[in-house]
């Protein structure tokens, strides 16, 4: 059978059915035009009837799932949540991405992934839902958007099946419920890969236009990380797409236009404005953005030279290596760090995508079915081996962007083999992708051996059932082939799916987060020794609650929650259990840091720490109240040092509190002199004391930051609120 005819001459044919035929256009007969709500029940004609519904209930099951016990990860990582407070009060800092609504300091990052959320915060409030609900949304959208692009030259069911193992992969369920820009970036790196397969499909220009476009955006969301599947795509458009060599160049050509155009535009602003009369650029050195894109965030993610960083990796090379940020090498994605969140079909979609590309290896040029496997497994392909090797920051939730290529190439070959399932190879084949995903989930089930002990047998031997199965399932009756399929698939999600409902019934909060349970990814290998979960390299883990005390029951750093209740504590999720002994003995909590505070809403004396620079704090009311008072006199009510201690009392306090030195405490912004300059001109009432990095980790002790915090303790009156320490920057001391 023959696929989708093009003008290519090649006539050699795929044994893959062909792809239906588009709904024809409405003639002008006089028939009457099925009303809008059928014609969505129903879908596309040529389409089984179940396949729509079915489709509408996947989408509504993500959503569901999703946003089921939402509000658990409050304000979730504060830095963010921060910067969407800001947005919701100043177009200004909604433009620029600023930390603060008096337009101190950016975020280290462009602000598309922002603005969802502020546009949210701005009509409904500031709440938990508000800042959450649109990522849920872009999760729920990812789903359909994956569906539709394997629908498209495959079947319903492999597009069914995309997005159900998407949906239930571990690290999506977290972050499509988080407040980072990975959510965003992996919506729209899936829809360019559709709009590369739409254009593979027809060669109209103007889908390779659209791709251009989601790329821009995309680098709006999480700057150079964007361009990552950009090598294989153009290469394969250039090769397959159907139409002339020349043409296809001259796509290739507007695409990338389009993709400056929708990305650039807002770079061109800010490196044009005037840098005295627009926010610092956050975790730049020099206030300059292009700075930001090649450095912090760019290349010295690949090789760890980050300057400003908390920390670089220092493994990778050819061999891999164990570096600040986790072990390098070809099997990083496998490893104890990050395997249980992303890997579970990994090995699957590895096999089928060798075998997609087999059964389609002689079919014509610009065959479609080919095409797409070439073009979500290249995609898979590139950023696995980017990030594998990559020797800077590295965190496990990045590895959500392998999310849709996984989903896409297992909901792909699996049906692809089914249909050829009378040839002994694809039975083989398919029945060896079920084996290894059921060895795969029973390794990364055993390594957390105390989190339902028995689902590991379960997924292996109900796998390895499935798969002998398959083996004969062109020779077994149909309700026995489809019994095996069905055992095949549930062992092969199991897993994953134990995983993400966990995942949903915990909060996250703070910088650092992981998915699945307690134990399921341990991050090693940093200076200091230990193991840790979903934190910081090195040492131990200790959520503090800004009274000193670990906090118990949650996942992530330890603040970013709102102040609505908790027991036992403040600001603390509804029904946790917080203690508040003022206690600091350590806890394998997860994503927490070493912490050194002891402040009732701020993180230790006056020496900061990376507890501060990850988790926050917890702002008790009396540090609220004295905050607040005359907040409006004031362009800042408070400074700290570090971001998340800033964003911890912006949040509270909903005004705007200046985040010195930015996220790490790193940043040359603001300097001493423009910080005496402020407080003489009485635009700041309190410095708030510890927080970020200060003089320490990779600061040098003549920092803008520690230079500011040994000025104000030496000359400002010293407020204690509860165990926090505050400088009343309005009532110098004697000595000074």
């Amino acid at each position: 059978m023959t696929t989708q005819p093009d003008t290519s001459t090649d006539t050699s044919t795929s044994t893959l059915p062909p792809e239906p035929a588009p709904p024809a256009a409405a003639t002008g007969s006089g028939e009457p035009e099925e009303p809008f709500f059928r014609r969505a029940w129903r879908g596309r004609p040529e389409d089984p009837r179940w396949a729509r519904p079915a489709l509408l209930g996947l989408l509504l099951a993500t959503a569901v799932l999703y946003l089921y016990n939402l509000s658990a990860s409050g304000y979730a990582n504060s830095f963010y949540s921060a910067a969407v407070q800001a947005g919701s009060q100043s177009w200004k800092a909604f433009f620029f991405g600023s930390l603060d609504s008096a337009n101190a300091i950016t975020v280290d990052k462009p602000p598309a992934s922002l603005w969802p959320m502020a546009l949210s915060v701005r009509i409904f409030g500031l709440s938990s839902w508000a800042i959450l609900v649109p990522e849920v949304l872009m999760g729920v959208a990812t789903v359909g958007v994956l569906y539709a692009a394997v629908r498209r030259r495959f079947s319903p069911a492999a597009g069914l099946i995309a997005g159900a193992v998407f949906a239930l992969t571990p690290v999506a369920a977290l972050m499509f419920r988080f407040n980072n820009p990975d959510a965003m970036l992996a919506l729209l790196m899936t829809v360019t890969v559709y709009c590369v397969i739409r254009g593979l499909e027809d060669g109209r220009t103007k889908w390779l236009v659209w791709a251009g476009v989601a790329v821009g955006f995309a680098f709006l969301a999480k700057t150079l990380q964007a361009f990552l599947i950009l090598p294989p795509l153009a290469v394969l458009y250039a090769v397959c797409a159907p139409v002339r060599l020349r043409k296809r160049f001259a796509q290739l050509g507007l695409s990338a236009v389009a993709m400056v155009v929708a990305g650039g535009w807002w770079v061109a602003i800010v490196e044009l404005w005037p840098g005295a009369s627009r926010p610092y650029i956050g975790g730049s050195q020099n206030n300059s953005f292009l700075e930001l894109t090649f450095g912090y965030n760019g290349l010295g993610r690949i090789n760890g030279d980050e300057t400003g960083s908390v920390g670089g990796g220092g493994g990778g090379g050819g061999g891999g290596g164990t570096g600040q940020w986790g072990e390098t090498g070809w099997d990083r994605m496998f490893n104890s760090e990050i395997g249980s969140q992303i890997s579970w079909l990994l090995p699957a979609a590895l096999i089928l995508l060798v075998a997609g590309i087999v059964l389609t290896w002689r079919a014509k040029r610009t065959d479609l079915a080919r095409g797409s496997f070439l073009a979500w497994g290249g995609a898979l392909l590139m950023t696995t081996l980017v990030f594998s090797y990559m020797a800077g920051i590295f965190h496990q939730y990045y590895t959500v962007a392998l999310a849709p290529y996984i989903a896409a190439v297992v909901g792909m070959g699996a049906t692809v083999l089914w249909e050829e399932r009378g040839k002994v190879w694809a039975s083989l084949t398919l029945a060896g992708a079920v084996t290894a995903s059921a060895a795969w989930g029973y390794v990364l089930l055993n390594r957390t051996s105390d989190y339902l002990p028995w689902l590991k047998w379960l997924v292996l031997v109900g796998g390895l059932a499935g798969a002998l199965g398959l083996i004969f399932a062109g020779r077994l009756g149909r309700r026995l082939a489809l019994a095996a399929v069905a055992l095949s698939f549930v062992s092969a999600v199991a897993g994953p799916t134990a995983y993400t409902l966990s995942t949903v019934n915990t909060g996250h909060t703070g910088s650092i987060v992981t998915a699945g349970p307690s134990g399921a990814s341990m991050m090693g290998g940093g200076p200091g020794g230990g193991g840790m979960r979903g934190g910081f390299p090195g040492g131990g883990q200790n959520q503090q609650n800004g009274n000193g005390t670990p906090q118990n029951g949650q996942q992530g750093g330890g603040m970013g929650q709102p102040p609505t209740g908790g027991t036992g504590g403040t600001g603390g999720f509804p029904g946790r259990n917080q203690q508040g002994n003022g206690t600091t003995q350590g806890q394998n909590q997860q994503g927490g840091m070493p912490g050194g505070g002891t402040g009732d809403g701020g993180m230790g004396g006056g020496g900061g720490g990376v507890g501060g620079l990850l988790n926050g704090a917890t702002v008790s009311s009396k540090a609220k109240t004295l905050l607040s008072k005359n907040a409006d006199h004031y362009t800042w009510a408070a400074a700290a040092v570090g971001s998340q201690n800033s964003a911890s009392y912006q949040l509270a306090t909903g005004k705007p509190v200046m985040a010195i030195g930015g996220f790490n405490g790193t940043d040359p912004s603001p300097t001493l002199a423009q910080f005496k300059k402020y407080v003489t001109d009485g635009k700041i009432h309190y410095f708030i004391s510890g927080g970020g990095m200060g003089g320490g980790g990779n600061s040098p002790t003549t920092s803008s930051s520690s230079q500011i915090s040994t000025w104000v303790t030496a000359n400002f009156k010293k407020v204690t609120v509860g165990s926090a320490t505050f400088y009343d920057l309005t009532q110098p001391t004697g000595s000074s």
